[in-house]
């Protein structure tokens, strides 16, 4: 906290950015951009051959902006700042695309870090977790996401959660059904895998597991009941489902229970 808020002469900023973007959190995730890419040896220019700006531009042409690539600007300055100015015109959620686009194809984990880190100071509703930048604030829960997606042989579950953060973070079209449709079938996936029969409904295998002495019989009936494991049109899934006024809230509680479920079954009952 700056010395001036601590004394109550600048108001402290409080409000989570979930629906925008303030221009100090705009021009800090530029600034990240700079320091570790823009600014790097041999970004721009290179003695002999082209900078990696040639090779990074054309994909961002090709893939992102989905613009012709002869279209660029015809040296590496100009090209960086037509790059500047889509960044400080476009909209909010805009910024949140570019920089997946620019984080997945640079792998770098201490630029992810940095830029988590300038989240959390700006006070954003997001993180990047994986590939995805995710309605999440709770270090736990991030903590909870990424070893449930990380951790283990389970490439079903896995590929379930990554759906369910790609539902819930799509900009201003977030999918929170399908979200907590995929978090529940990372859940599935999960309980199948332990149970060995990759048919069996979720009630089905927690069963099995239960009977195997894995799983306490007073945890089974909670998570069946929260979860609502049965298949048939009347189940309880279904009927939250087709609740009119699912959140983003919903959604998050999902992704987070579920990824922690997860986690609980591969500490305690995966071989």
């Amino acid at each position: 906290m700056k010395f001036s808020e601590r004394i109550g002469i600048t108001p402290v900023e409080t409000a989570l950015q979930v629906q925008g973007m303030s221009d100090a959190l705009r021009n800090s995730l530029w600034n990240v951009l700079d320091i570790f890419i823009w600014n790097r040896d041999y970004f721009l220019y290179r003695q002999h051959g082209h900078g990696d700006i040639e090779k990074s531009s054309r994909r961002l042409w090709f893939v992102y902006f989905k613009e012709p690539m002869d279209s660029r600007p015809d040296r590496p300055h100009r090209i960086l700042e037509a790059i500047r100015e889509y960044f400080f015109s476009c909209a909010w959620y805009e910024i949140y695309d570019f920089m997946e686009h620019v984080l997945l194809y640079e792998q770098n984990q201490n630029l992810i870090q940095r830029i988590n880190d300038i989240l959390a100071i700006e006070l954003t509703g997001y993180r990047f977790i994986e590939s995805t930048f995710v309605p999440v604030t709770d270090e736990i829960e991030i903590e909870a996401i990424q070893k449930a997606i990380s951790e283990g042989p389970f490439s079903g579950v896995h590929a379930h959660l990554r759906m369910a953060m790609e539902h819930l973070s799509r900009g201003n079209s977030p999918d929170y059904r399908n979200s907590i449709k995929e978090s529940i079938s990372a859940v599935e996936s999960m309980a199948r895998e332990i149970s060995g029969n990759p048919k069996a409904t979720l009630g089905g295998a927690l069963a099995v597991i239960e009977k195997n002495g894995h799983l306490h019989p007073a945890l089974k009936k909670g998570f069946s009941a929260i979860y609502g494991y049965t298949s048939d049109e009347a189940g309880i899934r279904h009927a939250m489902l087709d609740e009119p006024n699912i959140t983003v809230t919903d959604a998050k509680f999902f992704l987070v229970s579920c990824s922690t479920f997860i986690n609980y079954l591969k500490s305690n009952v995966a071989p």
